[in-house]
């Protein structure tokens, strides 16, 4: 059986008409293996944030297929590639884009729930990942009752509550200082390495960097 999670083959993006169109992906390919974890660099514009949307089904190439798991995600349409989402991918931004009306224990529970769970399943999901990253003291505030640091691994235990193949960030600690960096990185890297999940982060920070298999440098 092929070790191979995530295989790009020949993806091309660009933005605007053909006269003044900007070139952001040209040709690209790569593969990456369970339980790989690659670091996209590069200055702001670079086209990090763009590769790891079209990764995720978020957008598609102008050209060339995305195969997750063996499943060519750009041939999805749209509710094919929202089901596939909810099962192989998770997502963690910069802004943790919690839903702020729900506790810690509900956000994480949220993802288990919409991929036909039962809500108590959920709960006993969103209850191992709190204590997972060390917030099951937290579970029943919201989001704006926590810190930067808090809501990161709150949003890393959301992404990680499907158990899904692939993990992808984008700049998910650019809003914090280098203790918090240095923590969330150790329990990102745990959580990975126990969960065998293949990681792709977009980030300009070098202890982040520092932590993975591989660097791909966009320019």
């Amino acid at each position: 059986m092929s070790n191979k999670i995530v295989e790009v083959q020949n993806i091309s993006k660009s933005f605007g008409k053909d006269d003044d169109s900007l070139v952001v992906l040209d040709n690209f390919s790569m593969n990456l293996n369970k339980g790989e974890s690659l670091g996209l660099v590069g200055a702001s514009g670079s086209g990090k944030s763009t590769l790891l949307h079209i990764l995720s089904g978020l957008e598609k190439p102008n050209s060339g297929s995305v195969f997750i798991n063996g499943k060519n995600i750009t041939n999805f349409n749209s509710d094919e590639i929202s089901v596939f989402r909810s099962r192989e991918i998770g997502f963690v931004y910069q802004f943790h884009h919690l839903l702020p009306d729900l506790t810690a224990r509900e956000n994480i529970a949220l993802p288990a729930m919409l991929s036909g769970k039962s809500k108590q399943v959920a709960f006993d999901i969103s209850d191992k990942l709190l204590k997972q990253v060390d917030l099951s003291s937290k579970k029943e505030n919201r989001p704006n009752e926590l810190s930067g640091g808090e809501r990161q691994r709150i949003a890393i235990a959301r992404a990680m509550s499907n158990k899904p193949s692939c993990l992808f960030m984008d700049e998910p600690t650019g809003n914090l200082d280098s203790n918090n960096v240095e923590n969330f990185m150790n329990l990102l890297m745990e959580m990975i390495a126990t969960e065998k999940t293949t990681l792709v982060i977009a980030t300009h920070d070098n202890n982040v960097s520092s932590r993975l298999n591989r660097l791909l440098s966009l320019e």
